[in-house]
């Protein structure tokens, strides 16, 4: 379990999907706030509120959707699909004055982080609490895995790469992984992006960032494809099959 909370690293970079209740202060008609909607998708410009954990200096952030789900007098909901790092009251500040009467935010519901969403991942405490005592009862690990996944599940959006037996103890201490190890990967991986770096059994070995195009380490035979950033697996799981340079 320890371990496993080291993949949040991934889950922080990746696209979030919020509900969002938004409170106009003044009438707008459904159309004009529809037209609206649609000028703030894709690529925006963003200042972080006051009160940021970041420092306040104007940065882009895409919106990959924005929809309009319904539309009661001056209380609008709103569905938003955007990149991590997006600051949604202040999304609904600046759709107030893109309107020209103002607005705030009345309520927040994240729906998605990542591969989990509410709809498929959802589990309640009672759920948890009635599974658990079913597992205590029979020792049935079927009834745990409903509500504990494995970690390689928050890692299904990020592009991989796999390796050989041979690299991964050697990626387990902390060593980049090199063209020699690499077996296979996922198509459009770009340098500097983050790639997770799995065994040919699809257990996750490490988090790193590319240092290469999928189309440059394809022709590699030598030099590092990608820097560790986390390692995720616990040393000794593989073989050691390498030394230390003297």
């Amino acid at each position: 379990m320890q371990d496993a909370t080291k993949v949040i690293q991934a889950l922080l970079s990746a696209g979030k999907e919020y509900v969002c209740a938004m409170k106009l202060h003044a009438d707008v008609s459904q159309e004009r706030v529809r037209a609206v909607l649609g000028e703030f998708q894709g690529s925006i410009y963003q200042m972080p509120p006051i009160r940021a954990s970041v420092k306040r200096r104007v940065r882009v952030r895409k919106i990959y959707y924005l929809d309009l789900l319904e539309v009661d007098g001056r209380d609008v909901l709103i569905k938003v699909g955007c990149e991590a790092g997006t600051y949604i009251r202040k999304l609904i500040h600046d759709i107030g004055e893109a309107l020209g009467c103002g607005a705030h935010m009345h309520e927040l519901r994240r729906t998605r982080a990542g591969p989990f969403t509410e709809v498929e991942n959802l589990v309640t405490l009672h759920d948890v609490v009635y599974l658990f005592s079913l597992w205590q009862e029979t020792k049935d690990e079927g009834f745990l895995r409903k509500f504990i996944l494995p970690m390689e599940e928050a890692l299904k959006l990020l592009p991989k790469i796999y390796v050989r037996d041979s690299a991964v103890d050697a990626i387990c201490h902390g060593a980049h992984l090199t063209a020699p190890g690499v077996i296979s990967l996922d198509t459009g991986i770009k340098p500097k992006e983050q790639v997770a770096i799995f065994t040919l059994k699809g257990e996750a070995v490490s988090l790193a960032e590319a240092v290469s195009s999928t189309e440059e380490i394809l022709n590699m035979t030598h030099g590092v494809v990608a820097g560790n950033l986390r390692v995720l697996m616990p040393r000794g799981t593989y073989p050691r099959l390498w030394s230390l340079s003297r």
